[in-house]
C-alpha cells in the first residue's frame, strides 16, 4: 500500500468521537421547510451556504442605521428538556433578541441561530429550529442562516444551549431613546405573556418537588405556564413608531422595571409607576407565595406581568393605547416620567 494512501483502514472516525456528520445532514433537510416560511423581502439566499445573504434597501431608508443585538433563552432551557418540549422555546430566543432591537425603532431583517447539543438528535433540533422560524414569523424578520454544533464529552447528550443574533435598520433621524424622551410623558405598559425568559434561576428553585404536570392553582398545567413564550412586540411597537406616537420603548428583561426602564430615561429624570394599575397574574403570585419573596425582590427579577413599556407624550396615550389594541396587545397607563432620577413602585 502507497504511503498516500487514505482509504479508511477500520481506525478512529468523527463517528466513534461522537460527532454524527449523517444526522446534521438530515436536520439541515428537515428545517429548510421552517426556514422557508421566513423568508422576506432582502432574502438573496437558502440555507446551506456559508454565509446568509441580505440586500438592503436603499430606497427605503436614506440614512439607515444598523441596529443589533444578541442573546439566549437561559435556564429557561433547563424546564423545556425536564418535559421533553423543544417547539416553544425557539420563540423564547427570537423575542429576547427582536424585542432588544425594536426598543430603537429599529425593524429586525435577519436572525441567525446557535444550537450547542449533546448529541445531535435531529427530531429536539428540529423542533428548537421550528420555533425559531415560527418566532422569526412573528417578528416579520428572515432566518437567514445558523449553526447546529454537537459537543461530545463536553455537555451531556440530552443538554443543549441557544443564542441568537439579529440585525435591524431604523431611520437615523427616527431612533428612538432617552433624547426623546420629557418630563410630562406617560407609561403605557403592555401584558407579558408569562415570566418570558427572565428569573428562571429563582423560577427553578421555587417550584423544585413541584409536579408540573398538576394546575397548582393556576387554570393550566405549572409547566405549560413555565414554558409559555415571551411575547413578540415587534410589529405593535413598530406601528407606535411608524405612527409618530412613542419616544422610547422599554424591554422589560432581567433586572424587571427597576432595572430597565432607566436605560430609557434621561439622566435627570425617573418614572413614578402605579403598581395597582394592573394584576401581575397568578403564575407571579405563585412565585411569591412558594418561596416567600419580597414584593421588592420579585419587581427586580421577574416582569411582573409587563413585557414592553412605551413612553408616549400625554397628547398620544389614547391613539397609542388604541392602535396597541388592534395588534391584539393588552396596553394601559401605568405611570409617568418626572423628576428626580430613579423608578419609583407604588
Amino acid at each position: 500500500m502507497s504511503s498516500h494512501d487514505t482509504t479508511p483502514t477500520g481506525g478512529e472516525t468523527y463517528a466513534s468521537a461522537g460527532v454524527d456528520l449523517d444526522a446534521a445532514d438530515d436536520v439541515v433537510e428537515r428545517i429548510k421547510p421552517h426556514v422557508a416560511r421566513t423568508t422576506r423581502p432582502g432574502v438573496l439566499d437558502t440555507i446551506g451556504g456559508f454565509g446568509g445573504l441580505f440586500e438592503l434597501d436603499t430606497e427605503r431608508y436614506r440614512k439607515p442605521v444598523i441596529v443589533t443585538a444578541t442573546d439566549g433563552v437561559g435556564t429557561k432551557l433547563a424546564i423545556a428538556r425536564q418535559l421533553g418540549r423543544h417547539d416553544t422555546v425557539g420563540i423564547d430566543l427570537v423575542a429576547m433578541v427582536v424585542d432588544d432591537i425594536v426598543v430603537s425603532g429599529a425593524e429586525p431583517q435577519v436572525f441567525l441561530d446557535y444550537v450547542a447539543i449533546g448529541k445531535l438528535d435531529p427530531d429536539v433540533v428540529t423542533e428548537l429550529v421550528a420555533g425559531i422560524a415560527e418566532g422569526c414569523v412573528r417578528a416579520g424578520c428572515a432566518l437567514v442562516g445558523g449553526e447546529t454544533a454537537e459537543h461530545p464529552g463536553v455537555m451531556p447528550a440530552t443538554d443543549y444551549d441557544l443564542a441568537g443574533f439579529a440585525v435591524g435598520m431604523v431611520e437615523k433621524d427616527a431612533i428612538l431613546g432617552p433624547h426623546r424622551v420629557s418630563d410630562g410623558d406617560v407609561l403605557i405598559g403592555m401584558a407579558a405573556s408569562g415570566l418570558h425568559s427572565n428569573g428562571y434561576s429563582l423560577a427553578r428553585r421555587l417550584v423544585e418537588g413541584l409536579d408540573l404536570s398538576e394546575h397548582h392553582g393556576l387554570d393550566r398545567p405549572l409547566g405549560d405556564a413555565l414554558l409559555e413564550p415571551t411575547a413578540i412586540y415587534t410589529k405593535p411597537c413598530l406601528a407606535l413608531a411608524e405612527a409618530g406616537l412613542v419616544n422610547a420603548l422599554c424591554h422589560v428583561t432581567g433586572g424587571g422595571l427597576p432595572g430597565n426602564l432607566p436605560r430609557v430615561l434621561p439622566e435627570s429624570l425617573g418614572a413614578d409607576v402605579d403598581t395597582s394599575s394592573w394584576t401581575p397574574g397568578p403564575l407571579f403570585e405563585l412565585m411569591g407565595r412558594l418561596g416567600q419573596v419580597e414584593r421588592e425582590e420579585m419587581f427586580r427579577v421577574f416582569n411582573m406581568g409587563v413585557g414592553m413599556v412605551a413612553v408616549v407624550p400625554e397628547h398620544a396615550v389614547e391613539a397609542a393605547v388604541g392602535l396597541l389594541s388592534e395588534h391584539d396587545v393588552e396596553a394601559w397607563v401605568m405611570g409617568r416620567v418626572t423628576g428626580p432620577a430613579g423608578v419609583r413602585l407604588s
